[in-house]
């Protein structure tokens, strides 16, 4: 797994490439969570080059959704493929989260 972190607009984008699994998931909560000890509260989460999403990475993904709404900001995640997005309707987060197709379309959102 790598993240790539870009601000853009005030807009903290991290593209997470390839598997957020048990073997990752610590180290990518942790830089989650070291940006908002930063101070940054609006986050895209662009999936357009994970592989694959653990139910391990999903919890990450609801850590940083529940860290978010305690700053009152906003959270988007982005760019899902087949795969991703069936972990994501499986666990029900789809309906929780907000989602868009492309992350250039969750930056818009802002």
């Amino acid at each position: 797994m790598n993240i790539v972190t870009t601000e853009n607009n005030g807009v903290t984008v991290l593209e997470i490439e390839g598997r957020l699994d048990g073997q990752h998931a610590q180290s990518a909560e942790n830089a989650f969570l070291a940006l908002a000890a930063e101070g940054k509260k609006n986050f895209v989460l662009d999936f357009e080059r994970m592989a694959y999403i653990s139910s391990a990475g999903l919890r990450v993904v609801l850590v940083a959704a529940k860290k978010v709404r305690s700053l009152q900001g906003k959270l988007v995640c982005a760019a899902m493929n087949d795969q991703v997005r069936d972990v994501f309707e499986m666990s029900g987060f789809i309906s929780i989260l907000e989602t868009a197709e492309t992350a250039e379309e969750a930056l818009r959102r802002f």
